[in-house]
């Protein structure tokens, strides 16, 4: 049976395969965005809660939340994408999706990291609203 040490070389090394389709993989940007959350958590509750996206793709966003989520949870995600040089004015944006991905650190009280995986639908708005 391989080590932990052995394990961890063969999932992140490089593959012939995984090679091949370097050129095709999917950017992932990490930042901080402001974001409203919203669903139902694990034993079936609303909730609405205030959070920064951490990290973000096409497919997946990745933040930490103090709801209690399940794999398969549907969430919506409101973030706010501020004024740039390229953006002339701040928008917000409204995403959807369905929890991939839950890893609890530590006790209950701290917010766990989770992984959404987002659907091909989004909606883009004038953000003249008070931040999410």
């Amino acid at each position: 049976m391989p080590s932990d040490m052995e394990m961890a070389k063969s999932l992140h090394g490089p593959s012939p395969q995984g090679a091949a389709r370097a050129g095709k993989r999917e950017r992932s940007f990490e930042l901080s965005l402001p974001a409203l959350i919203k669903g139902l958590d694990a034993s079936g509750r609303k909730f609405e809660e205030r959070t920064s996206v951490c990290g973000i793709s096409a497919q997946e966003a990745q933040f930490r939340l103090k709801a209690k989520l399940g794999i398969d949870n549907r969430v919506t995600l409101f973030l706010d994408i501020p004024r740039t040089l390229i953006l002339e004015s701040p928008l917000r944006m409204v995403l959807s999706g369905a929890v991939v991905y839950v890893r609890l650190d530590g006790d209950g009280d701290k917010p766990q990291h989770v992984v959404v995986r987002l659907d091909r639908s989004f909606r883009l708005h004038p953000n003249s609203l008070p931040p999410a």
